[in-house]
């Protein structure tokens, strides 16, 4: 069980990298004004998503103890997140307090992760 674990915990880290990484990737647009959620911002949401609702069965189905108020706010968060991605992803132009609104939400979302013990 733990090497699966160890499984979807990378997946889960290749998906907040997908969508930090498009969002570093798109600081000077978003300074210009020009920013847009590209497909691997919503990928990497969709697969934080799906590998983070994996990750908390598989550690309950393993008598792990799971923080529920912890993995509620995150995945309040990650649904945000999500749902700003979804909608505007077809649109030229996001707005730069939109745009920063996501980096700093997914931001959020790795400090919650690592510091809330």
């Amino acid at each position: 069980m733990d090497v699966l674990i160890n499984l979807f915990v990378g997946l889960h880290i290749i998906g907040i990298a997908a969508l930090l990484g498009g969002f570093f990737t798109q600081m000077k647009a978003m300074g210009e004004g020009t920013a847009r959620f590209g497909p691997g911002m919503l990928h990497g949401a969709l697969i934080m998503l799906v590998t983070g609702v994996l990750l908390v069965g598989l550690n309950q189905a393993d008598d792990q103890s799971v923080n529920n108020i912890k993995i509620g706010v995150k995945l309040a968060l990650l649904i945000v997140i999500l749902g700003l991605v979804y909608v505007k992803r077809d649109e030229e132009k996001v707005d730069k307090g939109l745009f920063g609104l996501v980096g700093l939400l997914t931001t959020a979302n790795v400090f919650i992760a690592v510091l809330w013990t």
